[in-house]
């Protein structure tokens, strides 16, 4: 029987694997702070339950290294808030109203939610809004943080970078990919004052989704 340690090693070993994409055991240890041979263990044992799977590559001159990564029974560990009703009712409109009103009234989903949001955030600091932002996807499903962006040069604007390791929606995505499009209208309308740009998508087989925030003020 686990105990409640090895339960959580797990745990952590999954969200590092959903946030990176693919890592090594070596890598997993030295995020963690724990040995190699007890990564290994843990790795074998998601490895047992399907959870995870890897792939032996060739880095350097010395042995092939395997790169783990989650399954897609790994994946739905986490959070989905929307299943199969969701997509069988967008099926079902789509086949009633059209396709067209449907996207209509995805976008008008988006945008209350625009609204909710920006109500929650209030006038501060885009940093407390980021931060406050995060939260509230956080508690959605979406695994989701904020860093600051160094200037490349070409911008005195601060610019910041949300990224979404875990997609609340991605049943829907996947078949309705124009949401993802509202998703970044909604962004844009909840940080009126800054610009925003999608970075990363996972629908183009990225492991993550990103938006690149810039400021349209020095902060």
């Amino acid at each position: 029987m686990m105990t409640t340690e090895q339960v959580s090693t797990k745990n952590d070993i999954l969200q590092h694997l959903l946030k990176r994409g693919r890592a090594t055991a070596q890598d997993l240890a030295e995020l963690m702070d724990i040995s190699a041979q007890a990564i290994r263990r843990h790795l074998k044992d998601l490895e047992a339950e399907s959870l995870i799977q890897y792939q032996s590559v060739q880095m350097g001159m010395g042995r092939p290294q395997h790169l783990y990564a989650l399954t897609p029974k790994g994946k739905e560990r986490f959070p989905h808030r929307y299943d199969d009703f969701a997509l069988s009712l967008l099926d079902t409109l789509i086949e009633t109203v059209g396709e067209d009103r449907v996207s209509s009234i995805l976008q008008k989903q988006w945008q209350r939610k625009a609204i909710e949001y920006r109500d929650r955030l209030g006038n501060g600091p885009i940093q407390d809004r980021l931060t406050a932002l995060v939260q509230l996807r956080q508690a959605e499903g979406y695994m989701a943080e904020w860093r600051p962006v160094e200037s490349n040069g070409n911008s005195d604007r601060p610019q910041f970078l949300i990224v979404e390791h875990n997609c609340a929606i991605s049943n829907v995505a996947e078949s309705f990919p124009s949401v993802c499009g509202h998703e970044l209208e909604m962004f844009a309308m909840v940080l009126q004052d800054c610009t925003v740009e999608r970075t990363y998508w996972m629908i183009d087989g990225e492991h993550r989704c990103g938006y690149l925030i810039s400021s349209q003020a020095e902060e």
